[in-house]
């Protein structure tokens, strides 16, 4: 979840470029860049570390000019330093970049045959020597960024400067948020409207595929077919950036949006997309070899998570897991392995049962490992490593974004383990790696297919007063969360079931008045939950079915109705299938009306008992 900022300008670029960053600084601070024209020419100037640093650099060899990127980083593909820092230029074009482009591989050794030379170990470099391939076909700029659009598969946001053009910047975004602010005689790009709010109010939120071509004096919008697009204008005044919704209606719906970008930024962390292996930190004076079982504890959504990893460590670690909600397990004083590990999931890190369950697991000498999304927190600074979920900020009370960064790091958790143990190939752990790398994508398709036929149903199920999901394998977990979401914002009563336990009292509850959502990727499992999904429909039971399109076709007419998801590898299926249940649980609150952000009764983190 990197920062971007550009500015075709009327005064001097670096002072305003720099200002931006700094509130952008939340995103990354690894280091930090900015590119402008001098000239006609493109001149960089980047470092390591704070943006302090970048502002020290500029003091002692300044970059005049009034057009320019500026870029803050979290290192992904290439460790922090000034030679993988934004922005990356050609003599031709610089660019600027968030997101993963899952695709760099196979492009950087296009272009390396083709005779182009990089400097750096990001994925980010490929697309500024993509269009200036491009470029040295002789398209113009717009049509070698639209060009080398094509060939990038992944999710991104992206900002180009080139050099001679003194009146143009061209910005395009895919599963990463991208703002171009309207000025007067002056335009800027931004990764959101934190970053633009010094200089104008006035906005355009880029929406998914689309590109922009901006002048001082005009912006071109196209949608991902290259059709010009008519995006409104929103007046965002700056004193409330730093909290507004971006044009969404509710946080929460923000933040399910948010997700190919922040499990983009938390994937990236934990994979190295270079090499294809996973990445996490290492626990101090521990050896996975010798590694007995594994406890996870954790409350709400995060425990849910943690009981999609148990399924995951246990496939590809080949290792016993053991979970519970905090708020039992630090009551049971259980007994601990001796070559045992910890784990503890929590988006505050600061949830008071997980943070009692950490203590007790410390006390015991277990090896302790933080899953959380604040690295500040307690539990954070308690644990002996952590793993981060990069989720950002999540304002909206029920977890969504949080969720998935959680679901990512515990994947990728999962590969190391399971290479360390030597349960897996190499080669089986760069097939699992770049399956994760594809989530991102396949998270904003999701999102996309998915809305329109969500708020359809959404109408109907909100009549509902009891709605039963039901899972198989790592599908269950996701059945008890979908369940849990719509309790938390709808009110309506809802349950999740293990579907092979649904004729063992569940299928009582079954008849027409009462929803049934069952989540069934086309897995190994596909077909037992199928043979529960007759078993409801016999029953006149409303059967409403989550799978991809093969799945779909297969369960037949009897469904009540169904939501798409894109294929995925089964570890990246309860990522991307998390999607639908959240728009589902959203639109069906909006529906009934009730506070979707901030439901009763309820607090973002519990830190009581």
């Amino acid at each position: 979840m990197c920062g971007i900022i550009g500015v075709l300008g009327n005064e001097a670029a670096a002072p305003r470029l720099v200002e931006a960053l700094k509130r952008l600084e939340y995103r990354g601070y690894d280091s930090a860049g900015i590119a402008v024209l001098i000239n006609g020419q493109i001149e960089k100037r980047r470092a390591e570390g704070k943006i302090r640093n970048l502002e020290e650099l500029l003091t002692r060899n300044p970059a005049q000019g009034f057009e320019g990127i500026g870029h803050t980083r979290w290192a992904t593909h290439g460790k922090p330093s000034e030679r993988n820092a934004h922005p990356h230029a050609t003599d031709k074009v610089a660019i600027v970049h968030n997101g993963i482009i899952e695709n760099f591989r196979h492009l950087r050794e296009e272009l390396t045959t083709a005779g182009h030379v990089f400097e750096s170990e990001t994925d980010s470099e490929v697309i500024a020597h993509l269009i200036t391939h491009h470029l040295d076909q002789g398209l113009t700029p717009h049509e070698a960024v639209k060009a080398s659009l094509t060939r990038l598969e992944g999710a991104f946001a992206i900002a180009c400067l080139f050099s001679g053009q003194h009146d143009m910047m061209i910005g395009a975004r895919k599963g990463s948020p991208l703002v171009v602010g309207i000025g007067d005689g002056e335009m800027f790009l931004g990764s959101d409207a934190i970053a633009l709010a010094p200089f104008t109010e006035r906005l355009i939120y880029l929406e998914e595929g689309d590109h922009a071509v901006l002048t001082r004096d005009q912006v071109t919008v196209y949608d991902e077919q290259n059709r010009l697009a008519n995006r409104p204008v929103k007046i965002v005044q700056g004193a409330s950036a730093a909290m507004e919704k971006a044009g969404y209606r509710h946080f929460m719906l923000k933040e399910i949006a948010e997700q190919p970008e922040t499990t983009s930024r938390t994937i990236a962390n934990a994979i190295d997309g270079l090499n294809l292996v996973a990445q996490l930190p290492a626990i101090p004076n521990f050896d996975f070899k010798t590694l007995d079982r594994i406890v996870i504890s954790a409350c709400g959504t995060a425990y849910y998570a943690g009981c999609v990893a148990k399924y995951w460590l246990e496939r590809y670690a080949g290792v016993a897991v053991e979970i519970d909600v905090a708020s039992e397990f630090r009551y049971r004083e259980p007994p601990m392995p001796k070559n045992g590990l910890a784990l503890f999931v929590s988006q505050s890190g600061e949830t008071a049962d997980t943070l009692a369950a950490l203590r007790y697991c410390k006390s015991q000498g277990l090896a302790t490992v933080a899953v959380v999304n604040v690295p500040t927190s307690t539990i954070a600074r308690e644990a002996d490593v952590v793993w981060p979920t990069l989720a950002g900020p999540e304002i909206g009370v029920a977890s969504t974004k949080a969720f998935t960064a959680q679901l990512a790091t515990l994947a990728a958790a999962a590969i190391a383990i399971g290479r360390a143990r030597g349960k897996i190939s190499a080669e089986e752990e760069s097939a699992l790696c770049r399956s994760l790398i594809e989530v991102p994508r396949l998270l904003a398709e999701a999102i996309k297919t998915a809305e329109e036929p969500v708020q359809k149903l959404a109408q109907e199920l909100a009549k509902a007063r009891d709605v039963l999901y039901l899972g198989r394998g790592q599908s269950y977990p996701l059945a008890l969360e979908g369940a849990l979401k719509l309790k938390e914002i709808s009110y309506i009563h809802a349950e999740g079931y293990a579907a092979g336990e649904l004729k063992h009292g569940p299928i009582a509850l079954i008849d027409e008045e009462t929803p049934v959502i069952i989540i069934a990727p086309k897995d190994a499992v596909f077909d037992k939950t199928i043979s529960n999904l007759q078993e409801v429909a016999a029953r006149g039971g409303k059967v409403l079915l989550i799978s991809n399109k093969e799945g779909i076709e297969a369960a037949g007419d009897v469904v009540w109705a169904s939501i798409e998801v894109p294929d995925c590898d089964p570890i990246a299926a309860p990522i991307v299938y998390s999607a639908s249940i959240q728009l589902l649980a959203y639109y069906v609150a909006v529906q009934k009306g009730t506070d979707v952000d901030q439901p009763r009764n309820l607090a973002k983190s519990v830190t009581v008992e």
